[in-house]
This record gives C-alpha cells, structure tokens and sequence, in this order.
C-alpha cells in the first residue's frame, strides 16, 4: 500500500504547485501591465497654432471674404505637410463677420474664446475697426489684406493691427494725380459710402483736389448703401456738369450708380477704388462696366510666389482666386514666419518681429513699419477693357 500513497502525495503537490501557478499569473501580468504602462503610453501631442480668418464670407461681399480663407487654409496646409511649425500643427479657425461693425465684434470675442493665436482679417475697415479694441485687449495681432482706412494704422490707436495692402491716402493721392495729370480733367464729383473705408477715402480725394488749383470739386455727397435707386445722386451729378466721379465705398453701389448713370445717357467719367476693383462688379454692371477705372493692388501676379500661390488655388478650388487673395496669402505667410522666426505666439514678441524680419511672399519681399503698414506695397490704376481690368500706365 506504501506505493499508491507515495504516488498520491506526490499528485496532491504537484496539483497545489498547478494552482499556485494558475493563481499568481494573473496577478504578475497585471503587476507587469501596470509597471509598463507608463513606458507604452504615447507622449502628448503638442498644442496646435490657432490662426483666426475673419472677413465677409457670405453676403454681397462675400467675394472679398472666401478669397482670404482659401489663401490661409493653402499655405496652412502648404505648412503642416512640411511638420508645422517646430513640430506644431496649425489650426484654422474662420469666423464670418459680414463685413458689419456690428457682427464684427462677436466674431472677434469667438476668436478670442477660440483662443486664436493671431488673426488674417478682417476684410472692410469698418468692421476691422469695431473688432480691433477686442484682439487689442486679449494681446492679439490681427493683419488684413484689405483695410486701407488710414487711420487704423496712422492714429496709434491699435499697436495690434498690420496690413499688407497700402492704405486710401496713397489711394486717394493716386486717382487724384490720374484724374488731374493723365486724364486732364478740372471738375470732379466726389461720392462716398458714409462707411469708414468709403467715406475715409473720399475725404482724402477731397482734400488733395481743393490743395489743388487745377481742380474743382463741384459736388461732395454720401449715399446710403444697399439702396436700390441712386438717381438722385445721379441727377446731382448731372447738374454739377462734372467730368468724372470718384466714389469711395464697394461693388455693389457703384455697380448701381454706373447703371444708372450710362442708362441716362451720361458718359462722365467714373474712378473708384479696391473695393469696386473686383470681377464681381463686372458681372454685375454688365456692358456698363467698360471703361470704368478702379485702383487697387499693384499687380504682382508674375512674381515666382504669386505664381505658385495662384496655381495652387486653380488645382484646389477650380478656378482663378478672387479679390485680394495674394494679399491674404502674403498676410498668412508673414504672421507664420513671424511665429517661426520667433519661436512664440506673443503680442511683444511677434511685433517686434514682424517689424525686423523680411519675408518672401506674393507681394514681393516684405516686412512692417512701426506703425504697422507693409512696406513694399502700393496702388496702380486699372480700367474694365474687354470685361476685364487691365493696368493702366501712369
């Protein structure tokens, strides 16, 4: 009986030994998970550069808005697939304002809640005025392509405002000296918006025809956009027997007036500036267009940059880009580089760099005064030909 014992010891041990094994497993994996977790798990992504696009991206000027967006979302795109910057991911965040003062303020305290680091924007004066005191207040530069209301850089009031186009005293100074010097005219009528961007460049005009004893303002008027009928002011000018009108103010006005104009059978001459300059108001004032003169952005469409920045909007979207796209391509690259170049998204930081670090961009090779105006960039005078703007030597 001695050998079935012995066997059965030996049997219960090696069970017990079985079960240890089977208990103590579990235990000294979950011990072994724990210990390298730590080891295994991912580090954390790095927090993506926010850069805020404000402008009109619907309504009737939307045409000026959607440009500006597509040429932030092509060179951030353009970036990230090149690992950002030092290893930062670049988010866009596009916020409509409609170009009204009075939407323009939401649209920057949403940037700002969205924690934007830097804004492209926005598009009309006014409503770059009305948003500026908000991105100024939460340290926030904001640089737009099309803003040209002299004093957000000329008054000191808004340290935190850049632009990449020249602003409406050189504009207003260069359909002055084109009316007077190229086209020989002495009696002008000059019309405005009553807006900021409008109004502020007809009040140059103004001032530099009455310095002016060539010339003759025989009429100063505002008009109340979005009007359906402008033939009163029409009438006016009739009377006035002026040569030529220049009217500060966008597309769909002049389109208007124009109409209404050629249909009476006047044939005076109509000068406005870059917000008329765009294919929009071709399309819409139709045969009545040709022969209108608009100032606007010095054509830099042969520069190597502008070139690749216009093909790479044809193969994306399809088409040719829209009013004041290069400057928006360019503003989007400056503040970039600046973030770059710096190695910070900091108001006293960026200033600092973007007034000392040059940059390629479509608009040739830039960089800003203290005040905030790019140098490098001007105005030159175009005129409808054919259905479309054509550059007019001075």
């Amino acid at each position: 009986m001695k050998k079935p014992i012995g066997r059965f010891i030996v049997l219960l041990v090696a069970l017990a030994m079985a079960g240890l094994m089977l208990y103590g497993c579990p235990q000294q994996e979950e011990k072994k998970a724990e210990t390298a977790a730590p080891a295994a798990s991912a580090p954390m992504a790095a927090e993506p550069i926010k850069l805020g696009v404000a402008g009109a991206h619907s309504g009737d000027l939307a045409s000026y808005g959607i440009p500006s967006v597509r040429a932030a979302q092509l060179v951030v795109k353009q970036r990230n697939a090149m690992n950002g910057i030092s290893g930062r991911q670049i988010e866009v965040l596009v916020e409509d304002d409609v170009c009204k003062p009075e939407v323009a303020t939401n649209t920057a305290t949403k940037l700002v809640t969205d924690k934007a680091d830097v804004v492209v924007g926005h598009i009309c004066s006014g409503a770059t005025k009305a948003a500026l005191g908000i991105y100024k207040e939460s340290g926030i530069i904001a640089m737009s392509p099309s803003a040209t209301n002299p004093a957000l850089t000329q008054s000191g009031d808004y340290p935190n405002f850049y632009r990449t186009i020249a602003s409406d005293d050189a504009q207003a100074r260069l359909q002055v000296d084109f009316a007077l010097d190229k086209l020989g005219l002495t009696k002008l009528a000059v019309l405005h918006d009553k807006g900021d961007y409008g109004k502020g460049l007809a009040e140059f005009a103004k001032g530099f025809l009455e310095a002016d004893s060539r010339a003759e303002v025989v009429l100063y008027e505002g008009i109340t956009p979005g009007a359906v009928d402008y033939s009163a002011v029409v009438q006016k000018v009739k009377r006035s027997n002026a040569e030529a009108v220049i009217f500060g103010g966008y597309h769909p006005e002049a389109s208007k007036i124009v109409q209404q104009m050629r249909k009476k059978g006047m044939e005076t001459i109509f000068i406005s500036d870059d917000g008329v300059k765009d294919v929009t108001f071709i399309k819409v004032a139709g045969e009545y267009a040709e022969g209108v003169y608009a100032t606007g952005p010095v054509d830099t469409s042969k520069n190597p940059i502008a070139v690749e920045a216009i093909e790479a909007h044809k193969k994306e979207f399809g088409e040719d880009p829209g009013a004041f796209y290069l400057n928006a391509y360019a503003a989007t690259q400056a503040l970039l580089n600046a973030i770059e170049k710096s190695g910070s998204t900091e108001f006293d930081v960026l200033k600092k760099t973007l007034q000392s670090e040059w940059v390629a961009t479509p608009l040739g090779i830039i960089k800003f005064d203290e005040r905030g105006d790019a140098i490098g960039v001007g105005f030159a005078v175009y005129q409808v030909q054919g259905g479309m703007f054509a550059t007019i030597e001075m």
